[in-house]
């Protein structure tokens, strides 16, 4: 993974922040769009086609926060169904949640097409047992990789893991929690770390070796994962 917020993490964060008036409307849409590519929304009840009318959309709903989803599968993360929902948003990897409807982002191009879903309540990992997950997963993690010598197949890797202080530096719109910036950039540099391993199979001798590496990885991936989706969804963010 980038280790920058995906699509959806840095929709949901903004418009969250607009909601609750804490951005102004064009600080937070040039936000989202990030200068770099065009964004039309596909299936809005007033059929609005830009991200200003699903803000407003949202707004019509009573809406004051948005959060994220980030499903594989087997694991459903920040969703709660329908089945159409859960469908789209494991095709594209990530998803907007809002109360009664969701924003599902497929790139085209230089086009993201968000497409509006039902959505229905979802279950989320809290902030703190998030933050646990990730401080213990980063550990484990790296214990394992030392045990099967990632310094000699991944140096990248070992580097990343002896320099965790160095992480992401994101901007965050106002009214962010500050544990919550944090804990996004951690997740994000979990990620990462897993995505950099598992480019190749970096010398492996035997698809033992191989599964190994993978098993090892894949706790870091998923508490990477509920970082995020923790960080960016007000849910569950601590009282101010």
């Amino acid at each position: 993974m980038s280790p920058e917020l995906p699509l959806s993490a840095r929709l949901a964060w903004w418009m969250t922040a607009w909601l609750r008036g804490d951005e102004v409307t064009d600080h937070a849409l040039d936000a989202v769009t990030h200068g770099d590519l065009g964004h039309v929304v596909e299936g809005l009840p007033d059929g609005g086609t830009t991200l200003l009318d699903a803000f407003v959309a949202a707004r019509r709903t009573g809406a004051d926060r948005a959060g994220l989803a980030l499903p594989v599968e087997g694991d459903l993360l920040g969703l709660g169904g329908p089945r159409e929902l859960n469908d789209a948003a494991l095709d594209s990897g990530e998803a907007v949640v809002l109360a009664g409807f969701a924003l599902v982002p497929t790139v085209v191009g230089e086009v993201v097409r968000w497409r509006v879903a039902p959505a229905a309540p979802r279950q989320l990992p809290d902030v703190g047992e998030a933050d646990r997950s990730m401080r213990a997963a980063l550990v484990d993690s790296a214990n394992l990789l030392a045990d099967l010598d990632v310094a000699r197949w991944r140096p990248e890797v070992a580097d990343r893991l002896m320099n965790l202080r160095h992480r992401p530096a994101l901007e965050p719109p106002l009214g962010i929690p500050a544990r919550c910036v944090d804990l996004a950039a951690r997740g994000l540099q979990g990620w990462s770390i897993v995505d950099l391993a598992l480019e190749d199979d970096g010398g492996a001798l035997s698809s033992y070796e191989i599964g190994q590496r993978r098993d090892a990885l894949a706790p870091l991936e998923r508490a990477s994962r509920r970082a995020v989706v923790a960080a960016c969804s007000p849910e569950v963010w601590p009282d101010p």
